[in-house]
């Protein structure tokens, strides 16, 4: 993901819309879904740097939802095209 995409609203709107509609989706294998869902989770609920701040764990959250709705997009193009 680019930088200039990085910050964009339109981008982040699309990723939320779009992570959600991949994890619901009958559509998508489990081992996709479990891709994202798994190291989240996990981040989530091993300690590290900085316990009890939950700042780094939303934003290394967002990291990884970006690649993950990255990754949906290409792998399932019929899904993504009704952007």
């Amino acid at each position: 993901m680019k930088f200039r995409k990085l910050l964009s609203l339109k981008q982040w709107s699309h990723i939320f819309r779009s992570s959600w509609k991949y994890i619901v989706s009958p559509n998508v294998a489990m081992g996709d879904k479990l891709l994202f869902t798994i190291p989240a989770l996990l981040y989530w609920v091993l300690p590290d740097f900085m316990p009890f701040v939950p700042i780094d764990d939303i934003g290394v959250t967002m990291l990884l939802m970006g690649w993950f709705v990255t990754r949906m997009d290409r792998k399932y193009a019929a899904l993504s095209s009704g952007r």
